[in-house]
């Protein structure tokens, strides 16, 4: 009696639906998890046939766990659908095992039942977390791929394979040293060999081999995974098809070396011409191919630039190389290596030249006690702003008349760069001064009107 009574407890006690019924499928006991779960009392079950759970699209299981159950099989744990009473249908895990009498013949049969519904809904959610990833990671431009903290890649995406043509599998840990290039290789595996035991962000540029053996050149990049205490879990990495950038690239090199080399000769024939016109004042010839001399220098930088930003110390640095080297140790540079566009560059650096060739002739740079302090800074204000300030040089003598030297230093730049240009000719030392707008300094799109 003792055994009942603890058997009795249990079935009461249970989380999961503990059900009996005959083999005609009528429900013979119903414990209480049973109406928590399919929200049937006792009452209403006990007596009606356990076919009133089963959706009709499933009424074919109840026939076959009902012929497995009269053989004396056990029907092992299966995953199914049952309705509760108010037709929501339901996950539930069932169990159902024979019930047989002192004779030992099969009368009837018991059935678990556990409502898996919330893990069915995480398992639909993580499938569907899987499928959404799978179509991001398979269908983007790039090749991908995630690998250990060691650095050895554990997965790649389809765009890998689709490429490369190797099987599945196959290029897994570091085997991906089978599509690098030769003379690659070892430079590639070394450099990402230390980003790994760094713990850096990686990235490298090299060739890899397609399915068809053509060579083609990625930027591939790779950022480790941290844990929440700073551990490494995993490395993501990319390779990003960089070929045809890298081609016109070089062909945009070549274009502007040759522009280079023809605006030059288109320079010198101008000097040439220059020379027949005005032989008979070579002060004048002095002075316009000083200006073609800066024009150039301009232009070599900007070409070995790309024709992209121009760092304003490089640009003060061309400018000065004209003077010799005992000049040079007079003039005072400061600034920070800031970014100037192709047009702010040209402006500036024009400037900077009629200055400096200003400052040998009459200036602070004609006498060896002569000092020049060039500067620049961004301000708190937005501000980009170029300072010449000339000192210990002879008594300053304002102009009585300007001349295209002050096109060149005050005009050109106040409109090409809507700037704010003072020229103080005092008497202790020359000072010239520019400031505007950072963005206008910097912006490659710049329109400003040209000299």
């Amino acid at each position: 009696m003792l055994a009942e009574a603890h058997l009795s407890a249990i079935i009461q006690s249970s989380d999961d639906a503990i059900i009996s019924k005959d083999l005609s499928g009528t429900v013979l006991s119903w414990n209480p998890a049973a109406t928590r779960i399919f929200g049937f009392t006792e009452a209403e079950m006990v007596g009606q046939n356990i076919r009133r759970l089963i959706p009709v699209d499933r009424l074919a299981e109840e026939d076959d766990i009902i012929g497995r159950i009269a053989r004396g099989e056990r029907v092992k744990s299966f995953d199914t659908l049952r309705c509760r009473k108010d037709g929501v249908q339901i996950a539930v895990s069932i169990t159902v095992s024979p019930i047989a009498d002192k004779s030992g013949k099969i009368v009837g049969a018991s059935k678990i039942a556990r409502d898996i519904t919330a893990r069915e809904q995480a398992q639909r959610a993580l499938r569907e977390s899987e499928m959404r990833f799978r179509m991001l990671a398979d269908n983007i431009s790039q090749l991908a791929w995630v690998a250990d903290s060691t650095g050895a890649i554990w997965w790649y995406n389809q765009r890998w394979y689709d490429y490369t043509g190797v099987p599945e599998g196959s290029t897994d840990g570091w085997g991906w040293d089978k599509v690098h290039h030769p003379d690659h290789v070892t430079r590639v595996r070394d450099h990402f060999a230390a980003s790994i035991a760094a713990g850096s962000e990686w990235d490298d540029t090299f060739p890899l081999r397609r399915h068809d053996g053509e060579w083609r050149w990625f930027l591939s990049r790779a950022k480790p995974i941290r844990d929440d205490g700073g551990e490494i879990l995993y490395w993501f990495g990319t390779n990003t098809d960089v070929t045809d950038m890298l081609e016109k690239e070089e062909q945009i090199r070549v274009l502007l070396m040759e522009v280079n080399h023809r605006s030059k000769n288109m320079l010198s024939v101008v000097q040439a011409l220059a020379r027949r016109s005005g032989g008979c004042d070579p002060d004048f010839l002095r002075r316009f191919e000083s200006r073609l001399a800066s024009l150039s220098a301009n232009q070599d930088l900007l070409i070995r630039r790309g024709w992209s930003r121009i760092m304003m110390d490089e640009l003060a640095a061309a400018q000065l190389a004209i003077l010799g080297q005992d000049s040079r140790t007079q003039v005072i540079t400061r600034g920070a290596s800031v970014p100037l566009s192709p047009r702010a560059a040209e402006v500036i650096g024009m400037a900077l030249h009629e200055l400096t060739t200003n400052a040998i002739k009459y200036g602070a740079l004609s006498v060896p006690g002569g000092q020049v302090v060039l500067s620049w800074d961004e301000t708190d204000d937005g501000q980009f702003v170029v300072d010449w300030q000339e000192c210990h040089g002879p008594v300053v003598i304002s102009p009585d008349s300007n001349g295209f030297g002050t096109t060149l230093i005050r005009h050109i730049p106040a409109r090409s760069l809507q700037a704010d240009v003072t020229l103080d000719f005092a008497a202790a030392g020359l000072r010239w001064r520019l400031a505007c707008a950072i963005e206008t300094a910097k912006a490659l799109a710049s329109e400003g009107a040209r000299p």
